[in-house]
């Protein structure tokens, strides 16, 4: 059960980023766009790690799911989709940050343990 909610709250905070990233540099995608591209990244990084590849294999994996998606959805030039990608990344970043740090969440980068 607790693999489930770690599932889900990855889901969560990977789509928060894409949504935020989106609104900061745009006028942004839809929440539901964001939750598909959160579901996809996390999805295609669990399976991943199903398959017993190594942690940064599963680290890298979603990377270019994640890029694609948001270049569709968003729906904007290159270099605006390329700051926007770099947004999203750094507010990812942040967000496993604070969760690796202060409550021992290691799903979102498990290479990287804060804690």
């Amino acid at each position: 059960m607790i693999y489930f909610v770690h599932f889900l709250l990855a889901i969560l905070l990977t789509a928060l980023s894409y949504f935020i990233g989106s609104r900061i540099i745009s006028s942004g995608m839809a929440i539901w766009q964001a939750l598909i591209i959160g579901l996809s990244v996390v999805s295609l990084g669990a399976l991943t790690e199903a398959l017993g590849a190594p942690i940064w294999l599963i680290v890298l994996v979603p990377f270019p799911v994640g890029m694609l998606l948001l270049f569709l959805f968003l729906h904007k030039p290159l270099h605006i989709w390329f700051f926007t990608y770099l947004i999203t990344l750094a507010l990812y970043s942040v967000f496993h940050v604070i969760m690796s740090y202060f409550f021992s969440f290691h799903s979102l980068i498990p290479a990287w343990r804060l804690s």
